[in-house]
């Protein structure tokens, strides 16, 4: 837990870093995945909505989580698709970078060319960014499916509970 919070608040270290010292680079390179990514945590917290109803033994209101979690996946995972495989460069990432690096060969100055190579670059790496989302949000997707399966079919048993309260003495309140 500790690991992961540093590596990602060192990756978002590095995206603030990179604007400052490129306005083309940074926060700006994310810009285009934030609302994929967006739509892909409403599909994890949908995937955790109907974890929860059924293990609650609330399978009739399935569809209350079922149908938009169904509806999400279809959008999401169509439009991710198309950002990143569209043969149109105003709208795929690996097309745009390819654009990018054609227009950057045909420009004579290598000063010009350069920023034109970054940004193809950065389209790259968005485009890779958005395959790796996709991927873990589509074995989230399945992993639960499984669970949910398991938990209908009584393969596996449900488990639900909380840690058990552990109150905190003054002395460690202070320590904190």
């Amino acid at each position: 837990n500790f690991f992961s919070s540093v590596l990602l608040v060192a990756a978002w270290g590095w995206f603030l870093y990179e604007g400052v010292i490129d306005p083309l680079g940074g926060i700006n390179s994310l810009w285009p995945l934030f609302g994929l990514a967006n739509q892909l945590l409403s599909v994890v917290a949908l995937c955790l909505g109907t974890t929860l109803l059924i293990k609650m033994g609330k399978s009739k209101y399935l569809f209350v989580t079922l149908v938009p979690l169904c509806f999400m996946c279809a959008v999401t995972f169509s439009a991710g698709y198309l950002k990143v495989f569209s043969p149109d460069p105003r709208l795929g990432f690996l097309s745009g970078a390819q654009s990018l690096l054609s227009q950057a060969a045909a420009v004579t100055d290598p000063v010009k060319a350069a920023p034109l190579a970054r940004q193809a670059n950065i389209w790259r790496f968005d485009a890779f960014v958005a395959v790796f989302f996709l991927v873990l949000v589509l074995l989230i997707v399945l992993g639960s499916a499984r669970q949910w399966w398991q938990l209908i079919r009584g393969t596996k048993r449900v488990v639900l509970h909380e840690s058990e309260f552990v109150p905190l003495t003054p002395a460690q309140l202070a320590q904190l």
